[in-house]
């Protein structure tokens, strides 16, 4: 569809290098600055689907960047500015090779793994007796190495973190003591929109100057699993799915046609009108997360646009 951004190949004043990564494009300036933008290519199962959804890139950004406002008070991160619907420009860090991913239910991945038999998952142990999407006790922190563009994360336990030296025991009980802060700022702020953060993932690089903080994007619905508040009682009574807000709705469709990511399977076919329904879920999740009507940016030429703002801010700065 030509009203999205799938890949980009900016040269901006002073650029170093360009990142390609799963749904972001990462450029390294000069005077210790990233910038990223979010495209609008979705990736589920670890691979990234042949066509873009239209303003999902716009969407993550938009709502990485007030959530990142909402959360600074708590947790330093690596935002600046940002000049264009689709970018974001923070301050370069040396990225954690783990995502802090912290669970308040059984949902999703864990899900999976229950329902397999498991009842560990990362080291963490999980209480008999729970059907999928119950409440945890206590929200659980289940990392997973990060991996490179093509590759499947895969989980991986506090001890072998440790072990294997992938970060150091100071920094790793800093990166836990966020993850829960987070979390808990994030699921007060989703109550006060009538939903329940189930589960998300958090990533932390280090700043020039040793600093800890938060990067990429931060309770988006790419990062994060939401269900709706109302009726949630009343369906896990009943045995029923929950009605949610994340991009699970799109891993069901794959699934559904054969799809998990696995060796030898093949991406379904996603007509234009599939297509159109996920945008529209995107923008549904937009509105319910942040409260506040989406406002479709102008697309009838978005690489020219945010060219354009970025040399407007970079010439400012």
């Amino acid at each position: 569809m030509s009203n999205t951004i799938i890949s980009t190949d900016f040269n901006f004043p002073g650029q170093k290098s360009i990142y390609h990564g799963k749904v972001r494009e990462v450029y390294t300036l000069e005077n210790n600055l990233l910038l990223m933008v979010a495209t609008d290519r979705l990736s589920a199962f670890d691979v990234v689907m042949p066509k873009g959804i239209p303003y999902k890139g716009q969407i993550l950004n938009q709502i990485a960047t007030k959530m990142m406002r909402d959360t600074e008070d708590l947790v330093p991160n690596w935002l600046i500015a940002t000049p264009d619907p689709n970018v974001a420009v923070g301050e370069a860090c040396e990225p954690f090779k783990v995502e802090m991913v912290i669970r308040g239910y059984m949902s999703g991945h864990a899900a999976r793994e229950y329902k397999a038999g498991k009842r560990m998952l990362c080291g963490v142990a999980m209480p008999e007796g729970m059907k999928e999407n119950d409440r945890f006790p206590q929200p659980i922190i289940t990392p997973a190495t990060k991996a490179e563009m093509g590759d499947h994360d895969e989980d991986i336990s506090r001890e072998d973190i440790l072990k294997r030296g992938i970060v150091s025991e100071e920094d790793y009980l800093q990166l836990e003591d966020y993850t829960r802060k987070l979390f808990q700022r994030g699921s007060e702020i989703a109550a006060k929109r009538g939903l329940i953060l189930v589960d998300t993932k958090y990533e932390f690089g280090k700043t020039k100057d040793g600093k800890v903080v938060l990067i990429d994007e931060i309770h988006t619905p790419d990062s994060s699993r939401y269900f709706y508040v109302e009726g949630y009682e009343e369906r896990q009574k009943n045995n029923e799915p929950q009605k949610q807000l994340s991009k699970e709705f799109v891993r069901q469709w794959l699934i559904q046609n054969g799809f998990q990511g696995l060796e030898g399977q093949k991406v379904p076919f996603m007509s234009d009108e599939y297509i159109e329904t996920v945008s529209e879920r995107y923008i549904e999740l937009y509105e319910n997360i942040t409260g506040e009507k989406f406002v479709k940016a102008d697309v009838s030429n978005i690489h020219e646009r945010i060219e354009n703002n970025v040399l407007d801010y970079l010439s400012k700065d």
